[in-house]
């Protein structure tokens, strides 16, 4: 099952006509698609899911759910797990 996982914006960037963001969900980092919150800006909280972000959430929603998704296991499934070998988490 896919989830849509919380993660913090660092940064973002236009490639090829698309704002990309670089998101932090806990340890991990991902490239995810923010056209689709063009309101979201460095610092915000999103809900990612497929590789595009389709909500902005505030911190504490975001940080409440993420420990969730991580006691329920949830994160491994959908290969945000801290304990993966660095070369995933890029």
């Amino acid at each position: 099952m896919c989830l849509a996982v919380p993660g913090k914006v660092l940064s973002s960037d236009d490639i090829n006509g698309s704002r990309v963001g670089r998101v932090q969900f806990g340890g991990i980092f991902r490239s995810v698609c923010l056209d689709l919150v063009p309101e979201a800006s460095v610092g915000d909280y999103v809900l990612v899911h497929v590789g595009y972000a389709i909500a902005c959430v505030d911190q504490a929603e975001a940080e409440a759910t993420y420990e969730a998704l991580q006691a329920m296991g949830k994160l491994a499934e959908e290969g945000l797990s801290p304990e993966e070998p660095d070369e995933v988490r890029r």
